[in-house]
């Protein structure tokens, strides 16, 4: 039994090495950057808001009574962005170059999908920038077509491409590229 015991410990012990947000006793640690290269890095991340098709006309149209939902998306992703590690705990400030945000709606099935860009030049990335950015302009969305929706699905929050830094590329697949903004 207490071989066993053991055997799960270093188990854990090696899948906690693996975790760099968490020390050799799995508390939450800081990621140490010092060190690392300051290099150009961009993110690329996307999520759904699914409503009812009417809905998305009247975002479209702006004709929502609390005005330009697009616009005031917009506005509260890059705004999202650039305070990311306000919000979540363990991530590093770091200088944006760029936020991009852009909507290409699917009015037949009620779909407006949103996908937001990030760039820095840093000693990390910007993943969590660019998700930060995707997922409060969906939020955003929500809040400014409740009235008329409140059936609406935010959904498929996610990646789509990082590029730069130590651990190189990453493309998702099945995921086309969008012309740049």
């Amino acid at each position: 039994m207490a071989g066993k015991k053991l055997r799960v410990v270093r188990r854990r012990l090696r899948v906690v090495r693996k975790l760099t947000h968490l020390d050799a006793e799995g508390r939450a640690k800081m990621v140490d950057v010092g060190d690392k290269a300051v290099t150009r890095r961009e993110a690329v991340a996307r999520a759904l808001v699914r409503m009812n098709p009417a809905t998305l006309e009247a975002i479209m149209q702006s004709k929502l009574e609390k005005g330009g939902a697009l616009a005031v998306a917009r506005l509260a992703a890059i705004m999202a962005a650039k305070r990311t590690s306000e919000t979540i705990p363990l991530c590093h400030q770091i200088p944006l170059q760029v936020v991009e945000v852009d909507f290409r709606p699917d009015t037949a099935r009620g779909i407006l999908e949103i996908q937001t860009r990030a760039v820095t030049e840093a000693q990390t990335g910007v993943e969590m920038e660019a998700l930060t950015a995707a997922s409060v302009a969906a939020l955003t969305i929500y809040d400014m077509a409740k009235a008329i929706d409140r059936a609406m699905v935010i959904d498929a929050i996610r990646l789509v491409s990082k590029r730069g830094g130590r651990s190189g590329e990453f493309v998702r697949p099945g995921e086309s590229e969008w012309p740049q903004s």
